[in-house]
């Protein structure tokens, strides 16, 4: 793109203030800016101002209704397990994981990925997920293609941590790297901020934006060609989560399912998270802030929360359901920040309260969307320890102690003892359960 070209572009969306300091800039910075706006569509632009406009809106949850969630046992356990395990051997499962954070609060410069979570070895995130994707595939005969959504600030270090770390076993072919949208942030009347002379204001546009992200790179052709047709979602902070595991799998396939969660029962009436409900034959995600305090601490026949289930963001999608809702658009939501800007003479001010907008959008926002979608009840202990805080809950210190509680939990299964306070960790591609660990003799740290 040259200087009349994004002219054009800017002029077509009322944002030629984007060049106001052209004259100024070194031709690095020209061409920076110019790689900048090349990425802005015009049609975007009036998609933001349209969601300005309308400001932020807060669904009226009043008549939401708990859907059924599956608690699976026995036989019903028994059978969705074969009917996962019979995708996972036919190939027909990927792992999507969203990886687009950087680790700036854990105190961390990098990619979330990348930070050490390892007990014992100190190996990174990325190490467990990849190591259960491989593992995954190795006891079904059939490779799962990996899918990484990075963003612009950490593709280039997401992708040399797994160089060298030789994609941690897994096959360079059957890991694709790709980037999710940025979007540039606006002021209040619709202006494209800029927080240098040469430079937009962008931010990620959110997990739901991996679905434009996936078409994009070419990711959903390639999920085809491979057979794909259900694609596990899950986020880089969780090294608990049970990738493709056969009965979520497995039960997805049963239901004929578009969209299913994996929830795990609140921890307190407010708790955080996302609980999905029910209007009409619709589900939706209902975020805890647009829930009444009467619905938070509704009780039901059996004496517990009426809306006891929350999500984690582990997900499985049919895979035509997203190639069919990658091509619309999806709704945007604000959130007011405190940017820098430059004003009039090219200086860049740090605001003390917040002055600007930047958009995301949430993937549930497809779930109303799935012809039909199915809900699977876990136990919140086993699968979900996130790395969110630098302290205190869902930090590190929360996280290894609850993978260590795992490890030993299937250690004493497979009849290993293990002295009190001595470390362990178990590499996912040589132990998925307490059963791997009892064929193989596994036997970390034991007496």
């Amino acid at each position: 793109m040259n200087y009349a070209e994004a002219e054009k572009v800017l002029k077509s969306c009322g944002q030629e203030h984007a060049l106001a300091f052209w004259k100024k800039l070194s031709k690095k910075e020209r061409e920076q800016l110019l790689a900048q706006i090349a990425t802005i569509e015009p049609k975007n632009i009036k998609y933001c101002q349209n969601a300005l406009a309308k400001g932020a809106e807060v669904p009226d949850s009043s008549k939401g209704k708990a859907p059924k969630v599956a608690v699976l046992k026995g036989k019903k356990l028994a059978e969705a397990v074969a009917a996962g395990e019979k995708e996972l051997a036919a190939g027909r499962v990927a792992a999507l994981l969203v990886a687009g954070g950087q680790g700036s609060r854990l105190g961390y410069d990098g990619p979330k990925g990348c930070y050490s979570i390892g007990p014992v070895t100190n190996a990174p995130l990325f190490y467990f997920h990849a190591r259960k994707v491989l593992a995954r595939g190795n006891r079904y005969g059939a490779p799962i293609p990996f899918y990484v959504m990075t963003s612009e600030a950490n593709n280039a270090a997401t992708v040399k941590c797994f160089e060298d770390n030789n994609y941690f076993g897994l096959d360079k072919k059957d890991v694709f790297f790709f980037t999710q949208g940025m979007w540039p942030g606006m002021t209040k009347d619709g202006k494209i901020i800029l927080d240098a002379p040469g430079h937009v204001f962008m931010s990620p546009d959110g997990h739901g934006g991996l679905l434009a992200a996936l078409k994009r790179s070419g990711a959903l052709a390639d999920m085809k060609k491979r057979g794909i047709r259900s694609v596990f979602f899950f986020q880089v902070d969780n090294p608990l989560v049970e990738i493709a595991d056969p009965a979520f799998i497995g039960y997805h396939v049963q239901e004929r399912s578009e969209y299913s969660l994996k929830l795990c029962a609140k921890r307190d009436p407010f708790e955080k998270v996302g609980v999905p409900m029910q209007f009409g034959s619709q589900y939706r995600m209902v975020e805890y802030t647009e829930m009444t305090d009467e619905q938070c601490k509704r009780k039901g026949k059996d004496g517990k929360l009426y809306f006891l289930y929350g999500s984690p963001a582990i997900h499985v999608f049919d895979r035509a359901f997203l190639e069919r809702e990658a091509s619309k658009n999806m709704p945007l939501h604000l959130a007011f920040k405190k940017i820098p800007v430059v004003d009039g003479k090219g200086c860049v001010a740090k605001p003390s309260e917040p002055n600007g907008y930047k958009f995301e959008k949430f993937i549930f926002d497809i779930l109303p969307n799935a012809k039909r979608a199915a809900f699977l009840a876990f136990d919140q202990k086993d699968e979900f320890s996130p790395v969110k805080n630098a302290e205190g809950a869902d930090s590190p210190a929360t996280c290894k102690a609850d993978l260590q509680a795992k490890w030993l939990k299937w250690l004493a299964e497979a009849g290993v003892s293990v002295k009190k306070g001595v470390p362990v960790e178990i590499d996912p591609a040589y132990a998925l359960d307490a059963a791997d660990i009892k064929r193989i003799g596994l036997c970390l740290g034991a007496e």
